[in-house]
């Protein structure tokens, strides 16, 4: 039987089938949904959401120190995160196998970059591997796991956003046990002093040149040859993409392994074809290699290194043709991004845009979408726990030059706060930083898709767990004002916010209302709805940028299929003529 699975269904898949045991995760999309199919398999393996990528990777590490394979999935910007423990492992080398799964985004769908992280393999001198379909996504981790063993290694799994979230059939197989080798102590191994990295530095190079021959008889390396005139080498997605565009008698050097390359394969294709194509998204990462091999071939002298490919792309930029369309009367109907109806957030937001000498440094998170109109609310976004240090940067620029006008506020999520905010709110009160630190507590991972973290009481697997009260962390640091407040209510926020602003000692601010996709909790059900006769048509309830408010025939109206109560806009409005 076989199954339709999405890549990442079909990677958990093949980490069951591989025998893995400890597996650990940070959520971000495109990679999510890795780690939520992994609870299938509880009775064989244990999985948890960690803090942040480096304490996941460090995790799985460790428990391949100790014997077993293991697995840590993260987003491309998450690989920067957990580099310093990867570079350390590389030299180091594994005990059980370790897997590393990157999930890139070609085109940024939901990243603030498209980093294109093959460069990582070659930077820390791990093998590469890259499925391009679920299938593959299965067998190809089952095979890094190998890899992994066979040559003492961790194993950077690269998926893109289009292997991670399509679907294609996965014939399924049995789990391989492999069998437990009682752990050993070996200092000189896992002890990284410079005396052992000075060890490990020649036979790290050893063990790339002997990749470097596997690679070329590697099963997932494979020749497709179909004529002599054109000749495509190319991996990941952008094969899928290339098998569509170029003519039937292309021949294909498909390669699984991707780093290092096989490259007296390659040569040997090379001199099958006439004219040689390597087709890859993002940066030449193939290219420049096999150019350095003295190979000619055409790469991103045509194909763009900007933004993810596809077979309309593929046709324009390699054979100037265009695709056929047909003319429609249909115009596209502009949907910038918005919080949801009801969020948390909104309340927090609407009362900050109302101060014009406020500065705020913004974080990576629903709450990101504070930077849009109507609300208007946020100064920077950087990266994950760049909220509170990017605004203590800006809080000591401005003591430098003078500019005490300016009041910062730093801004980011419980599930963010766990995952590198506190390192910042210990730099603002350590360095004295003149910034009110604003914890947007929703109590769950939100962005990408409802996910536990160490505050909201329950693990990956459901199991209830301690919370970790984000007021104590912050009272423990220093902050001598923790001020929790319920965002929906404006009145109260403001006062919070005012309360924060004249505080004589080291304040702190937590708004806190769940999310309202949280399943686990019960929320008050209501609806709001405009009374046409008192509505004076002044837009101002448009200000709090909720999708289910907008205006018909001069007047405002409330999107009942969308409202779910929060009265959020009915406190902004000046005439009551919400209720």
């Amino acid at each position: 039987m076989k199954h339709l699975l999405t890549g990442n269904e079909a990677a958990a898949r093949g980490a069951f089938e591989a025998g893995v045991k400890v597996c650990s995760a940070y959520p971000g999309t495109p990679s999510t949904e890795i780690f939520e199919n992994l609870p299938h398999y509880r009775d064989y393996l244990y999985c948890e959401w960690a803090p942040n990528e480096k304490v996941a990777t460090e995790v799985a590490y460790g428990a391949s120190i100790a014997g077993v394979r293991s697995l840590t999935a993260m987003k491309h910007v998450g690989v920067n995160v957990a580099a310093d423990p990867i570079f350390t492992a590389t030299y180091n080398g594994v005990g059980g196998g370790f897997v590393i799964v990157s999930a890139d985004d070609p085109d940024m769908h939901s990243s603030q970059n498209e980093q294109d992280n093959r460069y990582y393999a070659k930077f820390a001198k791990m093998p590469l591997v890259e499925p391009s379909d679920s299938q593959e996504c299965k067998d190809f981790m089952k095979e890094a796991f190998y890899l992994s063993e066979r040559f003492d290694l961790p194993v950077l799994f690269r998926m893109t956003t289009r292997v991670c979230h399509s679907k294609s059939l996965v014939e399924f197989g049995e789990r391989e046990e492999r069998e437990i080798t009682p752990y050993k102590r070996d200092v000189g191994k896992f002890v990284c002093t410079p005396a052992n990295a000075k060890r490990h530095r020649p036979m790290l190079e050893q063990k790339l040149r002997e990749l470097e021959a596997y690679s070329n008889e590697s099963p997932i390396n494979v020749e497709e040859l179909n004529g002599s005139e054109v000749g495509v080498i190319s991996a990941s997605i952008a094969y899928q993409y290339a098998k569509e565009v170029f003519p039937e008698d292309a021949s294909f050097l498909k390669l699984g392994m991707t780093f290092p390359l096989p490259m007296e394969r390659i040569k040997s294709f090379a001199k099958k074809v006439k004219t040689l194509y390597i087709v890859e998204e993002l940066e030449p990462f193939m290219e420049e290699q096999i150019k350095a091999n003295g190979i000619d071939c055409i790469g991103k002298r045509l194909i763009s290194n900007q933004y993810e490919l596809n077979p309309e792309r593929l046709r324009r930029e390699l054979f100037a043709e265009q695709a056929k369309t047909v003319e429609v009367d249909v115009k596209p109907v502009p949907r910038p991004p918005a919080l949801c109806p009801g969020c948390p957030h909104r309340g927090f937001f609407y009362v900050m845009s109302k101060r014009k000498d406020f500065v705020i440094a913004g974080d990576i998170g629903c709450y990101t979408l504070g930077c849009a109109e109507p609300l208007n609310a946020l100064d920077s976004v950087v990266c994950m726990g760049g909220g509170f240090s990017v605004a203590q940067g800006m809080a000591k620029a401005f003591e430098a030059i003078g500019a005490t006008d300016k009041k910062v506020f730093g801004v980011l999520g419980d599930s963010t706060f766990f995952h590198s905010g506190m390192t910042g709110a210990a730099e603002i009160i350590y360095n004295k930083g003149r910034v009110i630190p604003c914890v947007l507590d929703n109590s769950i991972t939100g962005m990408t898709g409802q996910q536990d973290n160490p505050g909201s009481g329950e693990t990956l697997l459901g199991e209830p767990a301690p919370i970790i009260r984000i007021e104590d962390v912050l009272r423990s640091m220093g902050y001598e004002k923790v001020i929790i407040v319920d965002p929906q209510d404006l009145q109260a926020m403001r006062n919070a916010v005012d309360e924060a602003e004249k505080s004589e000692v080291p304040a702190a601010i937590i708004t806190r209302r769940p999310c309202l996709l949280l399943k686990r909790v019960k929320h008050t059900k209501g609806l709001c709805k405009v009374d046409p006769e008192k509505c004076r048509s002044c837009k101002l309830c448009l200000k709090a940028g909720c999708p289910a408010v907008y205006m018909e025939n001069g007047k405002a109206k409330i999107d009942e299929s969308l409202c779910v109560g929060c009265t959020v806009c009915a406190q902004i409005c000046p005439f009551h003529a919400i209720d």
